[in-house]
């Protein structure tokens, strides 16, 4: 079953794919994006799609099972974005989609530990070729590292007193499962924070999250590379999630915008409309940029 994409209607516009078109999709998830981008090419458009996970990537070929001639599937990581297109031959590039929030089939189906709703092993890695895991970093790092990374990717307010409590714990015994994470948090944490619309462990899941896939890292390596790979006029759109993301985002637009490179396409950012919010709530936070290749 294929998914309902975030901002698909302000994707394709942006996108705006015709007929015999490339385009790469580098976080192709459930393949959601890439299957209209795929409808608008036809007859010989083609799409790369790029996912971390090989399990998405195994699920993707029955999803695309009509598409086998105009698709080409690999697991790996978009930093690596360059490599990925060279390997595959892949050419003529007319526009590139990165949406960084997580799939949801990670959330329901994964098992790894990305949901605070769920009782699984902390693990939190897209790619099982990865060595770290959200339960080696809970254990072995510092106070001060922890602190770190749940104030700096997850913009969390209790990030020293959560820290500290996560220290405490972890000397009685190793922290293994997601609700012993959540347990943590709420011991740490004052009870009006464990009753906003937000859910309290939320910040620090995500943190860790990112910490563990080196999420940041990751996309300001894509980032000068998208724009290389790109033919003129070729457009790039990036669908994020977390202030830090679309913060680094911004940046380097604006930079390369002063450069020449580009043209930004998004003054501001576009948000989802309230009845998209509505439909799928997972979406209130993200923010699309775009830009043209000079």
């Amino acid at each position: 079953m294929i998914h309902t994409p975030v901002l698909q209607k302000e994707v394709l516009e942006i996108l705006n794919p015709k007929p015999n078109e490339n385009f790469v999709d580098c976080t192709i998830g459930k393949g959601g994006h890439a299957k209209l981008i795929l409808e608008k090419t036809f007859p010989d458009g083609k799409v790369l799609g790029i996912d971390w996970d090989p399990r998405q990537i195994e699920n993707l070929k029955n999803t695309f099972s009509d598409y086998k001639k105009r698709i080409i599937l690999v697991s790996n990581n978009f930093a690596n974005l360059k490599v990925i297109l060279k390997e595959n031959k892949f050419k003529n590039i007319s526009g590139i989609l990165v949406d960084l929030g997580f799939s949801s089939w990670h959330l329901e189906e994964g098992k790894r530990g990305f949901s605070f709703l769920k009782n699984e092993p902390l693990d939190m890695r897209y790619s099982p070729e990865n060595p770290n895991t959200a339960e080696k970093i809970l254990n072995y790092s510092s106070e001060i590292d922890i602190e770190k990374i749940l104030r700096e990717c997850g913009e969390e307010q209790f990030s020293e007193k959560i820290a500290k409590e996560i220290i405490e714990i972890r000397r009685v015994k190793p922290i293994k499962s997601t609700f012993q994470l959540v347990e943590i948090i709420k011991r740490a944490t004052p009870a009006w924070y464990q009753h906003r619309k937000i859910h309290f462990a939320t910040k620090t899941f995500q943190a860790i999250r990112i910490a563990v896939n080196d999420e940041l890292n990751n996309l300001k390596k894509f980032l000068p590379a998208s724009i290389e790979v790109l033919e003129p006029k070729g457009k790039l759109a990036i669908i994020s999630f977390h202030s830090l993301e679309d913060k680094i985002i911004k940046n380097f637009l604006e930079e390369n915008g002063k450069n020449g490179l580009i043209k930004i396409l998004t003054k501001k950012p576009i948000q989802p409309a309230y009845c998209e919010v509505a439909r799928n709530n997972r979406a209130r936070s993200a923010k699309l940029r775009a830009a043209e290749k000079i």
